[in-house]
């Protein structure tokens, strides 16, 4: 069976590949888990972030933003310690901040799945990629959706990693089209 090379050699990646990257995702606890792990990343491999994604939820109150927008001092000391998680302090504030982001985008009943979803006219891209050198970092739609969430006061959302985050979220299906899953994610375009 065919994938995408990124995801060979490592369990853990062939998985995330086979059974979530791409899938189109549109529920707000979920987006925001996935928009704070994607920011995590910066600089490190996803593979890092993957192996660490269950300590991150039960560090991070399972990424309730209600939660995590009222941590304090202590609560960022404890996350500073725990080798579970990336212990970068910038990263942690992020986080926090972007909770308080989060529901300030949400308050009165807005989902955020529909704020994100608006920037791909709520259907995910259907790119045609033959090699992986084929696949951009970022593109027009990710540097529009970096800018709206750095002016609604997200932070680690530039171009690049929103695009990573589009593509995890399935707002574009970037598989490969020799891979098995490039067909499979595209008939689950919402």
């Amino acid at each position: 069976m065919e994938r995408c090379p990124w995801c060979e050699g490592f369990e853990l990646y062939r998985q995330y590949h086979d059974s979530e990257w791409g899938v189109p995702l549109k529920d707000d606890r979920a987006l925001f888990e996935l928009l704070i792990l994607e920011g995590a990343q910066a600089g490190l491999s996803w593979s890092t972030v993957l192996k660490k994604r269950e300590t991150y939820r039960q560090a991070f109150d399972q990424f309730d933003p209600h939660k995590i927008a009222r941590y304090d001092d202590a609560k960022v000391a404890q996350l500073l310690a725990n080798a579970g998680i990336i212990r970068n302090r910038l990263k942690v504030a992020a986080t926090i901040t972007n909770a308080k982001a989060f529901l300030a985008l949400t308050k009165n009943g807005h989902s955020f799945s529909d704020y994100l979803w608006q920037f791909v006219e709520n259907k995910p891209i259907q790119n045609q990629c033959a090699s992986l050198s084929d696949i951009p970092a970022k593109n027009s739609v990710s540097d529009a959706l970096s800018k709206a969430l750095l002016k609604a006061g997200f932070k680690f959302v530039g171009s690049t990693i929103c695009y990573a985050f589009m593509q995890a979220s399935g707002m574009v299906n970037d598989h490969l089209t020799s891979c098995h899953r490039h067909a499979e994610v595209k008939k689950l375009a919402c």
